[in-house]
């Protein structure tokens, strides 16, 4: 455990302080990442000591890594990941609370390796609610480990019949004595059979529907629970299914209070859900960068590809696009790490965007690029198969829609009240 402080007190920066504009590294080359020149407004001068770091770790331990040629090979290729990522300390923001360090090193790190990002995003998902809900042992016995890489985790929430209805949950937890007894299925878990441990969801109230669902640590060798298979992605990932048969979790495993569970995974994915923006920008600017290189290079009629029109209006959309979800992902951030209690819109937009941007702009850059963007040995189709899964998980793009026009009819209906009695 590097330092209980930290797990107890977490850093707190950014707006409230008001900002701090940092000196920013420059880039070196063109697939440097994150491109930190557009959101600098967002950042504090230690990021850029940060930038550089991730930065290195990326181009140095994760770009030239050969793709796993299948889900086996993924599955053992991530938890090397785990390690050196956790041996490199790029959990540290996670640890912190620091979501604009979160984004800068997702960023970096999806640039280089979807697979790398995937473990990163998993280890965010398994670590922030035992530091915002757990007990101090649980933070010490699972936090403090999975932030030095030594612990691989994995966030259980969704089902077969629960996806973005969570509600519908089914996996059930009932008190016998000082255990819980949980019975039930979760499918389309990252990390699923690799994971040394799960936040997993059940419901101890079913008739409350969503204030009914309770979490819990659960342990992978908790009898009980069975690692159910592999259910594999187009792109390596470590995806698959668990059975839980009545698997005995001690009380003290709980994770908050009964049915708190809901809103311990609201919290944690409206944290984290910019953080799959920035990761989604990682992967589109290195699409980018690959396809300028690609069209300075290569010639046809005569004369360079950057030289057609049609390329210029293309590239420079697929800029602008990308420097418009930087700014979304990076001002969500800020808010958060400035105190703001919850980032529901801010997050929503962020990540509906630039996962959405994300995957027009790689499907750009393997127009530019012609036949050699759909070689699987390309780096382009690699990010091509990776970001579609992005405008899925962590709640579909569709649903952040929703999110944002629920916010805008509750506020336009507060402001008729207000203006009603006035």
């Amino acid at each position: 455990m590097r330092s209980r402080e930290r797990l107890d007190r977490p850093v707190k920066t950014g707006a409230a302080a008001g900002p701090v504009v940092p000196e920013m590294p420059k880039e070196r080359d063109g697939l440097a990442a994150p491109d930190t020149g557009a959101v600098r407004a967002f950042l504090d001068a230690r990021h850029g000591a940060w930038v550089e770091r991730v930065r290195a770790f990326a181009g140095a331990e994760l770009r030239d890594r050969p793709e796993p040629a299948d889900d086996d090979r993924a599955r053992t290729e991530a938890r090397v990941l785990l390690g050196l990522m956790g041996a490199a300390g790029l959990y540290e923001p996670i640890g912190a609370l620091d979501l604009r360090g979160c984004c800068l090193a997702r960023e970096a790190v999806a640039s280089a390796s979807p697979l790398a990002d995937a473990v990163w995003a998993l280890q965010g998902l398994g670590i922030t609610p035992l530091l915002t809900a757990g007990t101090l042992e649980q933070r010490e016995r699972w936090a403090a480990p999975a932030l030095d890489g030594t612990l691989m985790s994995a966030f259980a929430l969704t089902e077969p019949e629960a996806g973005t209805d969570v509600a519908a949950m089914r996996a059930r937890a009932v008190r016998d004595g000082a255990d819980y007894v949980l019975d039930g299925h979760k499918w389309l878990i990252s990390n699923a059979g690799i994971a040394d441990y799960y936040v997993l969801f059940a419901s101890t109230d079913p008739d409350a529907g969503s204030r009914g669902i309770t979490a819990f640590m659960v342990e992978a060798d908790a009898p009980g629970l069975r690692f159910a298979g592999a259910q594999v992605l187009s792109s390596p990932h470590p995806l698959g299914a668990l059975e839980l048969d009545g698997c005995r979790v001690p009380a003290s495993h709980r994770i908050g209070d009964e049915g708190h569970g809901f809103r311990i995974a609201m919290a944690t994915l409206d944290r984290l859900r910019p953080t799959v923006g920035a990761a989604a920008c990682g992967m589109a600017g290195r699409a980018l960068s690959e396809a300028l290189a690609h069209a300075l290079e290569r010639e046809q009629f005569g004369k360079p590809l950057a030289e057609l029109q049609l390329v210029q209006d293309r590239l420079g959309r697929m800029a602008i696009e990308l420097t418009a979800s930087r700014l979304l992902v990076y001002r969500a951030a800020w808010e958060k790490d400035g105190g703001a209690e919850r980032i529901t819109t801010e997050a929503a937009m962020a990540k509906a965007h630039a996962t959405e941007t994300a995957q027009r702009i790689i499907d750009d850059a393997v127009q530019i690029l012609g036949g050699r963007g759909v070689l699987a040995e390309h780096v382009v189709d690699r990010m091509y198969r990776s970001v579609r899964a992005m405008r899925i998980y962590e709640g579909t793009t569709e649903i952040q829609h929703l999110i944002v026009a629920a916010r805008m009819i509750a506020g336009a209906r507060e402001s008729g009240r207000a203006r009603g009695a006035g």
